[in-house]
């Protein structure tokens, strides 16, 4: 037990570092990936106090450049699995146990190590297994997984300091336990920041994780476990398993101890886990926490008064940062007639400016999708583009696997508003304009409302400010991160808590306090200090 009452400052936000050429940061991120590229890195299973490398491994190949291999991942058995729940369970009883400040202490611990001497590695990291560009590196693996440890480790604070009104003659406090049994993280491939978050918020509130990432998120995953090993976190807090996502999901979900799922990934997989965790409600020894963020269809929504650089300019990086492969990436896109032209002339202009390669090239602004599904993916919508009548190709629409998975970022115009890639998550740089009519404002916004199932973001830009607070309103439910001015991605950890609703989750919005609420059980203590003796009352003379 502390001796004391401890408290976290809120942190400001990591300053991002511009990698200008020449800089120092940039040549250390280019001497990391030089030598990390040509290094085999072996990524074992973690299983508490054991790191087990499997006979049965998977090659890790840097999308951008597939034919070249960088190390491999162990293949779990359902045995491993079934030993990291035992393991997680073992040391469920000292980590839960262990002072709070503490705990909190390794994760702050590893947000300096992540900020400080691995910045270059978990940069070069990310540009390699997910191929992302150094900018895009930098915000996410860096500066994004500082911000959620230092910001959750105040929110913690914050939690365990709330407590119960005093009463009279009874001293009432709140524990804020640890969810009995352990809980299941399950990360997707385009953030590393995403993977950092969704294990460690749950362990620094004193749970145990069992940890399934991405299949084409190894080798960061890896960099990830050495960190966080590193900064002092102890065996089997948090285990880490990969290979079959279907065999490990079933014996997790099957297990009487599951507790709460935190899950990012497609809509489809995220229903598909509920279920199961329905199925087996009655087997649980408490009802499972579970948390989720899934697809988005964003959009941005043009007013006929909004000024057309903000516009192609919220477009441009909205729609083709990291490839579009952002779950809030803008990919619908409503613009007034009388100045769609010029609009799209600009993100025309924009596009056919931008340079594609590795991320090695550190002036590239385009790099590859991640795998050949996802390329094989985008190219079939691209294709069926080029052949229906109702949806003009503007820009791009080229595309080459020969080396890496590279698509040329695509812009459609269609007449169609409900043209398929209108309503479909593609999840690539390609984006759908609709061209709409100025005097159908009104219409309009019901169009953006009722078009897609998801509810994740989405962009008004406009300069009338009638117009702007009718969009909020009536737009209410269409965007849980919701931007004015602006595209409709780039959430900062303690500044735009992030999160939707409809088909994109559960909206517990990442990066904020509410979100960590999940992991802890209260219990609530009422002691009397002078108890009755009598059960009569007063009024009963």
């Amino acid at each position: 037990m502390p001796y004391g009452f401890f408290t976290v400052d809120t942190p400001l936000n990591e300053i991002t570092h511009e990698y200008r050429p020449g800089s120092p940061e940039r040549t250390a991120v280019h001497d990391a990936y030089k030598k990390m590229f040509n290094t085999q890195m072996r990524v074992p299973l973690y299983l508490g106090d054991e790191e087990v490398y499997t006979n049965e491994t998977r090659p890790i190949r840097p999308p951008h450049d597939h034919q070249h291999i960088v190390g491999s991942y162990s293949v779990a058995k359902p045995e491993h699995v079934k030993r990291a729940i035992d393991n997680a369970l073992t040391a469920k009883k000292e980590w839960a146990a262990m002072s709070w400040e503490h705990r909190i202490s390794i994760f702050i611990k590893a947000a300096d190590l992540i900020a400080g001497p691995y910045r270059a590695m978990i940069n070069a990291g990310t540009m390699i297994n997910q191929s992302k560009n150094i900018f895009q590196a930098e915000i996410d693996a860096t500066c994004e997984s500082v911000d959620f440890l230092k910001f959750n480790a105040a929110f913690a604070s914050d939690i365990y300091q709330q407590q119960p009104a005093p009463g009279n003659g009874v001293f009432n406090r709140i524990e804020h336990r640890p969810l009995e049994g352990f809980t299941y993280a399950v990360t997707p491939f385009n953030f590393t920041a995403i993977a950092i978050n969704l294990t460690s918020c749950m362990a620094m509130m004193g749970n145990v994780v069992v940890w399934k990432p991405s299949d084409h998120q190894m080798y960061t995953a890896k960099i990830i476990m050495d960190i966080f090993k590193e900064a002092g976190l102890p065996d089997g807090v948090i285990t880490l398993v990969s290979g079959d996502p279907e065999m490990i999901t079933d014996i997790v979900l099957k297990h009487p101890a599951f507790a709460g799922l935190h899950f990012t990934g497609s809509t489809f997989v995220f229903q598909e886990l509920w279920q199961k965790i329905g199925q087996n409600i009655k087997n649980y020894k408490t009802y499972p926490r579970i948390v989720g963020e899934t697809g988005g269809k964003d959009f941005i929504l043009a007013h006929p008064t909004a000024d057309i650089d903000v516009v192609a300019t919220a477009i441009t990086r909205g729609a083709f940062e990291y490839q579009g492969q952002k779950c809030s990436a803008a990919s619908r896109i409503y613009l007034p007639k009388s100045t769609a032209q010029d609009i799209i002339d600009k993100v025309v202009a924009n596009v056919k400016s931008f340079t594609m390669g590795s991320p090695e090239d550190m002036s590239h602004f385009i790099t590859a999708v991640i795998h050949e599904g996802s390329f094989d993916k985008l190219v079939s919508y691209i294709d069926q583009a080029k052949k229906d009548n109702d949806v003009e190709v503007l820009v791009g629409g080229t595309y080459d696997k020969s080396k890496g998975y590279f698509v040329s970022p695509t812009v459609l115009q269609t007449t169609n508003p409900k043209y398929t890639t209108m309503e479909t998550e593609l999840f690539g740089p390609v984006v759908t304009i609709h061209v709409y009519d100025d005097e159908k404002w009104d219409e309009t916004i019901d169009l953006v409302d009722s078009t897609s199932i998801y509810g994740l973001t989405g962009a008004v830009i406009a300069q009338d400010r009638y117009v702007i607070e009718e969009a909020s309103k009536r737009l209410v439910n269409a965007a849980g991160n919701f931007y004015i001015n602006d595209k409709p991605s780039g959430a900062v950890v303690g500044q735009q808590p992030f999160g939707g609703a409809r088909a994109s989750g559960t909206n517990d919005k990442a990066g904020s306090m509410q979100n960590l609420l999940h992991w802890v059980s209260p219990r609530l203590i009422k002691e009397t200090m002078v108890p009755a003796k009598d059960y009569r009352y007063p009024h009963m003379g």
